[in-house]
């Protein structure tokens, strides 16, 4: 029998979880709209992980070691926002209130540059559970780095809650298997099995077993059959935590809109608030005794400040952890606090230019990489399956694998978009840079996780390599057309396509240096002259004259990539026919709209109208760069397998092609 200490404590806990409930649905009423039935649903599980057993700080939200949560269900964010509330974070009943309001912290979906202890924007479903896997593996990382016998310096978990519809997506199933493949023990997903999906029972469309799934996977499974049981909850994180070489997932049995008399267990109570009577009828199902709305009962208030006083506890006890680790180790100690606040520098020697007369852009990247992880040992990345081809392998550096987390390397295998979305993570984690790499033409797979990326505001770096049409026997599904355009058109992402070696410096600069906004660098397979007057600075600004004419300009060619070279050597050929011509090499559109009319009108003086633009992709955008008077060369159809030289003739794309193309503006007929 339990005795009235346990007693109370158990009726406090009910009544915290019927608090987070009831403050979930008051907001949900007030906003009259968001999800409401994953927060009903969940809020024990919730409950207990946030009151009992993560490790955070409400008053020092980005203290380093705290354990990170991220709520895949991102839908149900309004629960994700009272226990901010509840636990002391910034979080007033007032932005409870402003709920999915304008310029509110508490938006529809979380926000990770919004509300103060939001961890990662999300929403797309499944994105979520890649994120995680991301924040685990830089725990790992950093943990294999910098840990010592008795100093476990770096010593965190990563939670996640996530529903029946997030583990349907690809990505977090390609996410879940390389969790699995690495043994992430410290990751623990907490799955909402709720049965229901917005269409209706999960059983409409999916009947797998996800248990099984998951088994096979590499992962430790368990269930709680009851969701409202504490207890059972409770000690299954217990057991999670207590494997150490497998991910755990954890199926809690919930009712979606637990309480709701007449919609509880349907669609009906996924994302619509339920109206004054239905709210009425689930606060009576609760016995909740408490007429006004947003009440918080004064023994749940004297509860949950346990939260601070713990954290407040677990962060002093790492500060003094930290500071003996300092004595023993103090190199160890100086490289993990510039790790933390990302204090490390470019060196001179990683600008050095290349001393060849061609290079591929990949090979340039590749180098420059490596070069880069002397000056930046954060980095830490790989490929899908294509590090060889992409040249994104550090040298000398392990590859991460179970057991052995200590090198930056990265097999990602054939899972892009998991890629992209854990790249992600391990950005979001800090103490690390994430990159990744795959063919341009793949960004596809990859498109939600970068626009993500951008909308987050973190600095992955993207490496695209494979960016020309003139891959030639691959054929059209290998030939990117589109691609550029589609990533120029997203916001909060710089593409950069380097036209030499040089430029290809340049591009990984603006990339390390760059604090919110993703980086994409799109590479060439075959080898390009390095170019004499190739320029760091020209890059760093978007676009440079590269080649002025000798005499009086009578036109500009404004070229990307490889196409420079064409570009410079049809200047010489036109000069030969007494045409001058200036030549801009443009590797980046949004740099370039970054700098002030002054430096733009010294590239593309107003008074030059005759611009070709040349660059093997879609034709769309560069209207705004040639105007009315000026003519695009572009690629707008898909292409065909073939060698290089035969395509370039195919689609009119040669040195000859561009001359007569500038004579066609000039209105010079041979």
């Amino acid at each position: 029998m339990k005795n009235t200490a346990d007693s109370t404590r158990s009726s406090i806990a009910e009544l915290s979880v019927n608090t987070i409930r009831t403050l979930c649905l008051d907001s949900v009423e007030n906003a009259k709209n968001g999800h409401l039935g994953m927060p009903l649903g969940s809020a024990p599980m919730a409950y207990v992980l946030w009151k009992n057993k993560m490790k955070h700080n409400p008053k020092n939200p980005d203290w380093f070691n705290r354990d990170r949560f991220v709520l895949t269900s991102g839908h149900g964010s309004i629960l994700l926002y009272t226990l901010l509330h509840l636990s002391g974070y910034d979080m007033t009943i007032e932005d409870l209130k402003g709920f999915r309001k304008l310029n509110s912290r508490t938006p529809g979906h979380p926000e990770v540059h919004v509300t103060p202890g939001v961890e990662a924007t999300t929403g797309p479903l499944g994105q979520g559970l890649a994120l995680t896997v991301g924040m685990a593996l830089a725990e790992a990382h950093l943990a294999a780095k910098f840990n010592r016998e008795d100093f476990n310096v770096i010593d965190h978990y990563t939670f996640t809650i996530c529903g029946d519809g997030d583990l349907m997506e690809g990505v977090a199933q390609e996410a879940a298997s390389l969790a699995g493949q690495l043994g992430l023990g410290r990751l623990i997903v907490l799955y909402d099995s709720n049965d229901v999906t917005s269409d209706g029972p999960v059983d409409i469309s999916n009947v797998e077993d996800v248990q099984g799934k998951f088994q096979a996977m590499g992962w430790q499974v368990l269930q709680v059959q009851n969701g409202n049981d504490l207890e059972s909850i409770s000690d299954a994180i217990d057991e999670a935590k207590s494997c150490h070489d497998k991910p755990t997932l954890i199926e809690v049995k919930n009712v979606i809109g637990f309480g709701s008399p007449n919609l509880q267990g349907t669609a009906k109570i996924h994302s619509n608030p339920v109206g004054e009577q239905e709210s009425k009828l689930i606060k009576q199902a609760y016995g909740w005794e408490y007429k006004e709305p947003f009440y918080i009962p004064k023994e749940v208030k004297e509860s949950f400040l346990e939260i601070e006083e713990k954290g407040k506890q677990e962060e002093e006890k790492w500060n003094l952890l930290f500071k003996n680790y300092k004595k023993l180790y103090p190199e160890l100690a100086a490289e993990l606090e510039k790790t933390i606040n990302d204090g490390f520098t470019l060196g001179e020697e990683t600008l050095r230019k290349f001393n060849t007369k061609k290079m591929a852009t990949r090979s340039a990247s590749g180098e420059v990489l490596n070069r880069l992880y002397n000056d930046f040992p954060t980095l830490v990345g790989g490929s899908a399956d294509l590090a060889s081809s992409n040249k994104t392998t550090i040298n000398n550096q392990r590859f991460m694998k179970k057991g052995d987390y200590s090198g930056p390397n990265i097999h990602f295998g054939v899972r892009e978009f998991a890629m992209a979305s854990i790249t992600s993570g391990l950005t979001l984690h800090g103490g690390v840079k994430g990159y990744c790499g795959t063919f341009l033409v793949f960004s596809d797979y990859m498109r939600s996780a970068i626009r993500h990326s951008a909308l987050m505001e973190i600095p992955v770096t993207y490496v695209f390599t494979h960016d020309s049409f003139l891959l030639g026997p691959d054929g059209p599904t290998h030939q990117p057309i589109e691609h550029l355009i589609s990533l120029r058109a997203m916001p909060n992402l710089t593409v950069i396509r380097p036209a030499d070696a040089i430029e290809t410096i340049g591009a990984w600069k603006v990339a390390i240096e760059s604090k919110k906004t993703p980086v994409v660098i799109a590479l060439g397979r075959h080898d390009v002259p390095v170019l004499e007057n190739a320029s760091l600075e020209g890059v760093q600004k978007g676009a440079y004259m590269i080649s002025p004419a000798i005499g009086e300009a009578e036109g500009i060619i404004i070229a990307t990539g490889s196409e420079v070279e064409l570009a410079l050597k049809a200047q010489a050929i036109l000069h030969e026919d007494g045409i001058e011509i200036n030549v801009v090499s443009m590797p980046s559109w949004e740099l370039f709209e970054k700098q002030d009319s002054e430096y733009k009108e010294e590239v593309l003086p107003k008074r030059l109208t005759k611009r070709l633009s040349v660059e093997m992709g879609s034709k769309y955008g560069w209207e705004q760069y040639v105007g009315s008077d000026g003519m695009v060369m572009s690629v707008d159809k898909y292409g065909a397998s073939g060698h290089a030289n035969d395509l370039v003739e195919w689609i009119h794309f040669t040195v000859n092609d561009v001359v007569e193309n500038m004579k066609k503006l000039l209105n010079i007929l041979d």
